[in-house]
């Protein structure tokens, strides 16, 4: 009875306040347009792209050869960079929350963690092309070595797993801080070794974090179009061949069929993942650590584990430092030395850098704040409002992190080209850069509304009632109380997007136009083309201007957020 009484308090509230039901109302369109419409106008190609309702497209895509073969090398390909990438991440995990380390190796441990996140998703395909390629630095004018190929299975499994295993790093580290030591000083007492402690104790508390971290990685890299584009070579993926299939053999109903193997084969994923795996979590490892934790000191665990991890870590590290270096050879595989400028030249007097990167960063910069802003509504919509759409605004707004880009590209094309519905409503959005801006929001969402969620889980409702009982409108409340709140999280959600969308490209690359020139689109190109010097040099800049945006951010954070109010108290 007074949880009824409850509903039809909070829904007379809501119905009450024209400005949220007018949000509410716009967002819920908004999810639907540009997030479920595609993926739906998919599946209707899927079913009747061949003229007649019914399996004959996918019973057609499924004749091609090169299709089926697409699906097994990504299968492999994700299970395989999966499990490398969460166990090579559980290892520096380990070792930094575990092991007395020196301060270079923890400065390293940080540059690996920011690495991924200030760079393309391509970089390190570059690198391993032309430090161990036929014409590699290494192999060729090193070793001697003239036939080696880095392109095919290997080549992308090893760009996958150094590229993602940071992220797996970072997801493990902070499980590994919240279990409480008491726990496996308990079996040390009782005569355990580490080694024993590690398999009994700490491994089983871990074991949904691993299962996260390997479910995460497996999706970003059935999801990944750039690596295997430039360094796959003949070795197909699903990603690659709906592109090739839209834009090679012209068959839009068959890429759409392509795409929705591709978008169960995530969505399935991304439930176990979402609905068992955080669950487990959330019910194994409880709360922070009771107290500090004794740092292993032993010379006999913590050498051998430092001088691996740092191996390691520099080999990265040196795979990054490749690009900007390798933009000042004169020419590649040829000639390394006098250094020289000219790629970064030839890219502002030829090829229209300058184009490409005041595109690259208006159309980033518009996206950023609106990522940001919508990030936090659906947020507090979330947290802070109950009503009838909260569950399906949450849930679509998260739907986007499964989707891969290639599949999200192919149904704005197959949604928008000729309009909703092929009515010509909303047609004239495909090809302009409103459709890339759109794409950039949805895109980077759901991370944006993860941190906004557990910011504003924090927040005591009673302060926000406080302003409506003194006769502030939710609009009111939200700009003058929550978001100054939030501060750091929508801080953090607008440069976040930004640097998502400077650096994307699986969902672009279908849908941008003559008419916007993108750095990542160019790098591709050259990168395609052999033209690893203009490649090189387009990379670095962009490198240069998402770094610099982590360090305003940062910046910002420290002078301007939330934070520095609690560090003044």
């Amino acid at each position: 009875m007074a949880s009824s009484q409850s509903k039809a308090l909070d829904r007379k509230k809501l119905m009450a306040d024209p400005i949220m039901v007018t949000t509410i109302a716009v967002l819920i369109a908004f999810l639907t347009l540009f997030i479920l419409y595609p993926l739906a106008i998919l599946l209707v190609d899927s079913f009747v792209g061949d003229g007649g309702f019914g399996f004959s497209v996918f019973e057609r895509i499924f004749q091609i050869p090169t299709f089926k073969t697409a699906i097994f090398n990504t299968l492999k390909i994700g299970f395989v960079v999966g499990i490398g990438a969460t166990l090579i991440g559980l290892l520096f995990a380990y070792i930094e929350v575990y092991v007395r380390l020196n301060r270079f190796t923890g400065g390293l441990f940080k540059v690996i963690s920011m690495l991924p996140v200030v760079s393309p998703p391509f970089v390190l395909s570059l690198s391993i092309i032309m430090l161990f390629g036929k014409a590699g630095l290494v192999t060729r004018y090193l070793l001697g070595i003239f036939d080696n190929s880095v392109y095919g299975y290997w080549g992308i499994v090893t760009v996958q797993i150094l590229t993602f295993f940071p992220v797996c790093y970072m997801m493990l580290k902070g499980l590994l801080k919240n279990i409480d030591p008491s726990l496996e000083e308990a079996a040390r007492d009782m005569g355990a070794s580490r080694f024993k402690v590690f398999t009994s104790v700490t491994f089983p508390l871990l074991l949904p974090g691993l299962g996260n971290a390997f479910l995460v990685t497996f999706i970003e890299s059935i999801a990944d179009f750039a690596n295997p584009m430039i360094i796959g070579g003949s070795y197909d993926t699903l990603a690659t061949t709906i592109y090739l299939q839209i834009t090679g053999a012209y068959d839009k109903a068959g890429a759409a069929a392509m795409a929705v193997v591709l978008l169960c084969i995530t969505l399935l994923m991304f439930a176990v993942q979402k609905y068992y795996l955080e669950a487990k979590s959330t019910a194994t490892l409880t709360g922070k650590a009771s107290r500090a934790r004794v740092l292993i000191e032993d010379k006999s665990v913590r050498i051998p584990l430092t001088i691996l991890c740092t191996l390691c870590a520099s080999f990265v590290i040196l795979m990054y430092i490749c690009v900007p270096i390798g933009a000042l050879f004169p020419t590649w595989g040829y000639k390394f030395f006098p250094f020289t400028t000219k790629w970064f030249k030839l890219i502002f007097t030829r090829y229209k850098g300058f184009k490409a990167f005041k595109d690259s960063f208006v159309l980033s910069m518009i996206s950023a704040p609106i990522t940001a802003l919508l990030s936090m509504i659906i947020s507090y919509l979330v947290v802070k409002r109950k009503f009838k759409m909260r569950g399906f605004i949450e849930a679509v707004s998260m739907l986007a992190m499964a989707v891969p880009g290639t599949v999200l590209g192919v149904g704005y094309i197959r949604g928008f080209s000729g309009g909703l519905f092929h009515t010509g409503i909303l047609k004239g959005i495909y090809g302009t850069g409103l459709i890339l801006v759109i794409v950039f929001v949805v895109r980077s969402l759901p991370t944006g509304t993860r941190s906004g969620i557990s910011a504003l889980r924090q927040i005591d409702k009673s302060i926000e009632e406080s302003a409506y009982d003194m006769g502030a409108n939710s609009f009111k409340v939200f700009m003058t109380v929550t978001l100054p709140l939030i501060k750091d999280s929508f801080l953090s959600g607008l440069v976040t997007a930004f640097v998502r969308s400077i650096t994307a490209i699986s969902a672009i690359i279908l849908l941008v136009t003559p008419q916007f020139l993108l750095i990542t689109v160019q790098i591709n190109e050259f990168a395609e083309k052999g033209s690893f010097g203009l490649a090189c040099a387009f990379a670095s800049l962009l490198i240069l201007v998402t770094y610099t945006a982590v360090l305003l951010m940062n910046f910002f954070i420290k002078h301007f957020g939330t934070s520095k109010y609690l560090e003044e108290k």
